[in-house]
């Protein structure tokens, strides 16, 4: 069940909150054991350690941005190759972080998901 906390980082954001309760219910689904917490510029999911997050990144220009959007924000070991991806950087030795801006539902498909599962076993083995 989404918390209060969830609810107030959309405050300025309403029409984004379909978006976010899609992306969660999704990630909750494929990582059942995932703790959410909510931070000031970002919602995080964990599973042990973060392994991805959502936020208003514009990490494209404002022409560019769909209405609404989140960015879909997750790390891996390498740099994942997609059209999909905006931004890939390489802030450690082999650890990517890649921003994804997403602006429907239906772009919560499977590849999107499958690169946040990959980014869950990533984080737990973490060393």
């Amino acid at each position: 069940m989404i918390t209060v906390d969830e609810l107030l980082f959309f405050d300025s954001h309403r029409d984004a909150l379909a978006l976010y309760e899609a992306f969660r219910e999704a990630v909750l689904a494929k990582v059942p054991d995932t703790r959410i917490e909510v931070k000031k510029t970002q919602i995080s999911f964990f599973d042990g350690r973060m392994f991805a997050a959502v936020s208003f990144a514009p990490v494209r220009k404002a022409k560019d941005r769909p209405k609404p959007f989140l960015t879909i924000t997750f790390g891996l070991s390498y740099r994942k190759e997609s059209l999909r991806i905006d931004v890939a950087t390489e802030p450690y030795p082999n650890r990517w972080t890649h921003h994804v801006m997403i602006g429907t539902v239906e772009e919560f498909d499977e590849e999107l998901l499958a690169w946040i599962v990959e980014a869950a076993e990533f984080a737990k083995n973490k060393k």
